[in-house]
C-alpha cells in the first residue's frame, strides 16, 4: 500500500519517483545547485516528489564520467551553459548545432550512468511497437 501525500503536483507519492530522462534529471540538478548557491537549504524528502537521489548524485556520476574521460570539457561547458538556460541546444538555430550535437553525446554517457544507479528510468518501447 502507497501512503499518499498532501502535495500540489503530479507527484504526490511516498516512493522515490525516478527521472523520466537524462535531461530532466540534470534541469533538476541544475536548479538545485543553483537554489544552493544563493543560499537554500537542500534537504532530503521535502519536495513535493520524492527523487530516488540527491543533487550530489548526479554530480558524483559526471565527475565520474569526466576522471575517466567518458566527458570532456566541451561536454561540461555546454551541459552547463545550457542547464542554467534550462532550454536544450536548437538545432534549427546555425549556431547551436554544434551545442546540440555535444549536449546530445553528454546526456547519452550521463543517462546511462544514472540509469544503471537507478536514477533515471530505463526507457521503454512504445506500446504500439509490440503490435504487429
Amino acid at each position: 500500500m502507497t501512503i499518499q501525500k498532501k502535495a500540489s503536483g503530479p507527484c504526490v507519492r511516498e516512493e522515490a519517483v525516478p527521472f523520466e530522462t537524462a535531461e530532466a534529471a540534470w534541469f533538476w540538478f541544475v536548479q538545485a545547485q543553483t537554489a544552493r548557491n544563493e543560499g537554500a537549504q537542500i534537504v532530503s524528502g521535502v519536495g513535493s516528489c520524492l527523487r530516488p537521489c540527491e543533487p550530489v548524485d548526479i554530480y558524483r556520476e559526471l565527475d565520474r564520467l569526466y576522471r575517466g574521460r567518458r566527458l570532456v570539457i566541451d561536454h561540461i561547458k555546454v551541459l552547463r551553459h545550457y542547464g542554467l538556460r534550462l532550454l536544450s541546444p536548437d538545432p534549427r538555430h546555425p549556431k547551436e548545432v554544434r551545442a546540440y550535437h555535444i549536449w546530445n553525446e553528454a546526456l547519452d554517457r550521463l543517462g546511462e550512468a544514472l540509469k544503471s544507479k537507478g536514477i533515471v528510468e530505463e526507457a521503454s518501447a512504445p506500446s504500439f511497437w509490440g503490435r504487429v
